[in-house]
């Protein structure tokens, strides 16, 4: 059972930013995410692309400022569960709750905060009538661990970043990588495509185009796939395999989230705004653009400011005797949970005294 104060479903940007704000209030953070790293969608659909609308950024790569979130919470120590979904909600006699996740991982929180952007992200599966038989036996839609494909033979399927990057990662570390795309052209960045090409003429990639993977086989495990080529039948064949990762993207939904008892309007959680974006479930909150309420903008920035007004809600839940003081950083600065501190300039202390 991992215990927290409060526990973020979502890893993105939002969720990474409670963390620094409960941070100040000294309350300590848990995150579970379905993604194998943090960032949410910044990170695993477009890290390189540029973003114009955070505060002091004129501009900044959706990866870098998910590496600055990082940094900036790092002196609060939050826990992460990644790679696993927020499957059940169950609230206890004292007002608290545990979480599990579809792997079984509980989580016991005084305060739960929905941050999960557009919803859990759900891989877009190939139409392959079997391919659930083999999910977990050979088939995965995402790489959690790349150790796992030690010395392993890997088909990946698709034409974007994501298979254009681990086919390239996967090349040194699986005995062999077969990268599959239904078109001769790739839709990720040029540097990667030039790059597979490249281990491809090395031997390193086998890389079949136009094309896609029909048919899984195997007993008990999977064990080869039909691939056919140029859309005919007639030019199919079999290649035997350990392992089958499409990655063909993501598409958000809700998920379990939606059967937790919260009012759902339009795919988004209703929350109260005039004060702290909590849901109808008390001390269960949704924060980022998973929320909806009259007025609502789906923009990082205002992620932000409901993250801020959340955390000062669940300090009063989870301490409700207890009144808090709010101090700008540049007064207090900053106090990691390991004692560690950043403080404020004299100069401006002095003058703000």
């Amino acid at each position: 059972m991992i215990e927290t104060d409060i526990l973020i479903i979502g890893a993105g940007p939002t969720g990474l930013f409670t963390v620094f704000e409960a941070g100040l209030l000294k309350l300590k953070c848990h995150l579970i995410d379905g993604l194998p790293q943090p960032g949410g969608q910044l990170a695993e659909l477009y890290p390189k692309k540029p973003i114009y609308d955070i505060p002091g950024y004129p501009e900044v790569l959706a990866g870098d400022l998910v590496d600055n979130l990082m940094e900036q919470i790092k002196p609060f120590e939050p826990g992460f569960t990644l790679g696993e979904r927020a499957q059940d909600l169950e609230k206890l006699d004292d007002g608290t709750f545990i979480v599990t996740t579809d792997e079984g991982t509980k989580h016991h929180a005084k305060v739960v905060a929905i941050a999960g952007g557009l919803g859990s992200f759900e891989p877009r599966k190939p139409p392959i009538s079997n391919l659930a038989d083999y999910e977990k036996k050979g088939v995965s839609y995402m790489v959690k661990n790349p150790e796992d494909y030690r010395d392993q033979s890997v088909v990946i399927a698709g034409g974007g970043d994501s298979a254009l990057d681990w086919s390239i990662y996967l090349a040194d570390i699986a005995s062999e990588v077969t990268l599959i795309h239904r078109r001769n052209e790739f839709r990720g960045a040029l540097e990667s495509v030039d790059r597979v090409k490249e281990l491809k003429d090395l031997g390193k990639i086998k890389l079949i185009t136009p094309a896609e993977v029909v048919g899984i086989e195997g007993e008990s495990q999977l064990e080869s796939l039909v691939i056919r080529k140029n859309n005919n039948p007639e030019e199919d064949f079999k290649i035997e395999t350990d392992h089958f990762i499409p990655l063909f993207g993501l598409s958000p939904k809700l998920g379990p989230i939606s059967k937790w008892g919260l009012e759902i309007e339009k795919n988004a959680i209703k929350v109260d705004n005039s004060l702290d974006y909590q849901t109808n479930v008390p001390g269960v909150y949704a924060i980022g653009d998973v929320n909806t309420y009259p007025g609502k903008l789906k923009l990082i920035l205002c992620g932000f400011h409901e993250a801020t007004m959340m955390c000062q809600s669940a300090y009063q839940r989870i301490f409700p005797d207890k009144r808090y003081v709010m101090k700008y950083t540049t007064v207090g600065g900053v106090t990691g949970f390991d004692g560690s501190k950043k403080e404020a300039p004299k100069a401006v202390v002095k003058a703000i005294d």
